[in-house]
């Protein structure tokens, strides 16, 4: 059976440190089973800008604040979900994603949000963790950026 069809835009964060790691967060199991690790970001509000909803989404989901250094990439991802009543709705992910510095706040997890932890990981760690097709994107993007100095 078929059900809706909802296109989302969301912003998310490519946030490098001085030791060249990426900080990656752990989406909730109820959002995808399977401890799928994405970039710190998500959905636009309605009137929202990408850049402001990008800085937003990060303090919510990492306690950290931030400020967008550069637009790195637009990609989109189309995926079905089916409810337990068996209709499904198609997806149009849309994901910006910027460089984000990292000018303050202290690391801590999200209580009650999409996400459930967060960390900071070498490249080859994050390789290796179970990702959401985002976050594989991102890694192939990060040799080719600068880390941003902290403010």
């Amino acid at each position: 059976m078929t059900g809706d069809e909802r296109t989302r835009v969301g912003a998310y964060a490519i946030c490098l440190d001085k030791a060249d790691r990426i900080l990656l967060c752990r989406l909730e199991p109820s959002i995808a089973p399977g401890k799928v690790w994405t970039l710190p970001g998500g959905g636009l509000d309605f009137g929202e800008s990408p850049a402001i909803a990008v800085v937003r989404e990060l303090t919510e989901e990492s306690g950290y604040t931030g400020e967008v250094v550069e637009l790195v990439d637009v990609s989109d991802h189309l995926f079905t979900s089916a409810t337990e009543s068996g209709t499904e709705t198609r997806f149009h992910a849309i994901r910006i994603v910027y460089l984000v510095r990292i000018v303050g706040g202290d690391l801590r997890d999200e209580i009650g949000g999409s996400t459930d932890t967060c960390g900071w990981f070498t490249l080859d760690a994050a390789a290796r963790l179970h990702l959401g097709e985002l976050a594989r994107r991102a890694l192939r993007l990060v040799p080719d950026l600068a880390p941003p100095q902290s403010a």
